[in-house]
Order: structure tokens, then C-alpha cells, then sequence
């Protein structure tokens, strides 16, 4: 299977599935194409480093959001790639892109969906707004991507222990540590060997 991953800043979930594809963690799946909206992103440097093609794509260097969106899913579409994996992607992804990759698309999201997700809970805002409200359990959600805000089939979540104390960093490296670097890289590989399907709106997992 081969995967385009998207990204914007430092690619930790990026090095997760670099690292679970070189461990055997993912079977069957190589990355195609690394893909950022940030041409400093440090994501590009990882990719650099593991001999994976980097390419940045950025809505600033076009003159209109519909311009942007035409060239970014010709490329994507120039690697004929099996599922775009949105790792830390901050750019809207272009509707037309979501109906051409029907259950093609994960995200990974740094909270328990459906808590704090939606418009402008992103990054350390998820974290903000968990530790705002008092909770004592978040964790991290890997799911298809539809034309909704963290709408999609949800296909893993894992739980994270809010602790006495935290920051909003802190509680954000360990949700990254314990669920996101753990359930992305698995989602990639149920997917890859045929493990997952959507029916009527929901995940269906088979065959492990």
C-alpha cells in the first residue's frame, strides 16, 4: 500500500510511521510522498532523512484558496497513492479531494472525539479546553476524514490519564507518547491488510 502523508510542523506522528514501517509494525506500506503546507517544517528534514520524497505545497504561494486546492490534489494525485494520512495537517483539505478519496483519508486528533473537537480545537487549543473543563481521561481518536470537522468514522481510540498538575505541553506529550504514536501507525496497518471497512457510517474491523 502506498500512503502520501500530510504535515505542517515537527512530524513526530510522521517518525511514528516511519519508525512502524521500518520495525515491521506496518505491514505491506510504503510512503510514497511527504507533503507540507510549511516549507521549514522539521517533518520535511525526517522525511529527507529516511530517502522519502518531501514536497511542500503552501496556499501563500497561490493567488486563491481554489488555485491551491487544484494544484495540491493534481500532485497528490500524480502518486497514485492507497490513503493520505493527515499527521499534524493544518490546511482544510479541499472538499472535492474528500469525495475523490472516499475512506482514503485518516486523521489522527489529540482528544477522545466527540470531546473537544470542531472548529478550533486544534494542537494545544484540544489540550487547553480538556484541562479548562476538569476532565480526567482524554486520549487520541484516528479516523476517516469527511467534509465535517472531526465528523468522520472513527476507526481507534486509545485513553490517557489526566494527571495532577499538568500543562497543556505536558499533557500533550503524553497523549502523543501513549495513544497517538500507538493507534495511527496500527490504523495504517489494519488498513493495509484489508482489516477495515465502513458500513453504514461506522468502522468495521475484521480479520486481525
Amino acid at each position: 500500500m502506498k500512503i502520501a502523508v500530510c504535515v505542517s510542523g515537527g512530524g513526530t506522528n510522521l517518525q511514528a510511521i516511519i519508525d512502524a514501517i521500518d520495525n515491521g509494525t506496518i505491514h505491506n506500506t510504503e510512503i510514497a510522498v511527504v507533503i507540507s503546507n510549511n516549507k521549514n517544517a522539521y517533518a520535511l528534514e525526517r522525511a529527507a532523512k529516511a530517502g522519502i520524497e518531501g514536497i511542500c505545497i503552501s496556499p501563500k504561494d497561490f493567488s486563491s484558496r481554489e488555485e491551491f486546492n487544484k494544484a495540491f490534489v493534481e500532485k497528490l494525485d500524480s502518486y497514485n497513492v492507497d490513503l493520505v494520512v493527515l499527521a499534524g495537517f493544518l490546511v482544510v483539505i479541499p472538499p472535492e479531494m474528500i469525495r475523490k478519496y472516499e475512506y482514503k483519508i485518516i486523521n489522527i486528533h489529540p482528544s477522545l472525539i466527540p470531546s473537544f473537537c470542531g472548529t478550533g480545537y486544534y494542537g494545544l487549543k484540544v489540550h487547553e479546553g480538556a484541562l479548562e473543563r476538569g476532565v480526567k481521561v482524554t486520549g487520541a481518536t484516528c479516523h476517516f476524514v469527511d467534509e465535517g470537522t472531526d465528523t468522520g468514522p472513527i476507526i481507534l481510540q486509545k485513553a490517557v490519564e489526566v494527571l495532577e498538575g499538568d500543562t497543556p505541553e505536558v499533557l500533550q506529550r503524553r497523549v502523543m507518547e501513549q495513544a497517538e504514536w500507538i493507534i495511527m501507525p496500527r490504523a495504517i496497518d489494519l488498513i493495509a491488510r484489508g482489516c477495515v471497512s465502513v458500513v453504514d457510517g461506522k468502522v468495521q474491523i475484521k480479520g486481525e
